[in-house]
């Protein structure tokens, strides 16, 4: 009879100091995509030393304004967009030449401004002013 003696195994070891080492990076990582997530940015038009008033041209056009908190007026009307869409389809029938001009507030939603984009697109209007400046203040 032979008998074998068992070497003894060594256990496995992990190494503590890359697992923190990986773990530091995974979290530095997170930390800063969810920052980026969250980060808004706030856009303010710039001033046009060539910014032309409405209206100068021979077809002047219908001025849609959207406020700082996303509600719509055409003139002085305050307006849904239902109410929007058939105005101008009305205008359109009109006048077939009929030129959107949209008046964003610097701090009004980007969503607002795209409903009327799509809302000129349905009632077919060819010529469209997506933003407007004002006129730069003189030095």
């Amino acid at each position: 009879m032979r008998f074998y003696v068992r070497k003894r195994r060594t256990t496995p070891a992990v190494i503590i100091v890359a697992l923190i080492d990986v773990l530091i990076v995974l979290l530095i990582f997170l930390m800063v995509t969810t920052t980026f997530k969250q980060q808004q940015y706030m856009v303010k038009l710039a001033a046009s030393s060539q910014a032309q008033k409405s209206g100068a041209g021979e077809n002047p056009p219908l001025e849609v304004n959207v406020a700082a908190d996303g509600k719509y007026s055409v003139g002085k009307e305050p307006k849904t967009i239902v109410e929007i869409k058939s105005e101008l389809s009305a205008r359109v029938k009109i006048n077939p030449d009929l030129v959107l001009a949209i008046n964003a507030d610097e701090k009004a939603p980007w969503g607002q401004v795209v409903k009327i984009r799509d809302a000129a697109a349905e009632v077919k209007i060819k010529t469209l002013i997506a933003y407007t400046t004002k006129q730069a203040p003189k030095p």
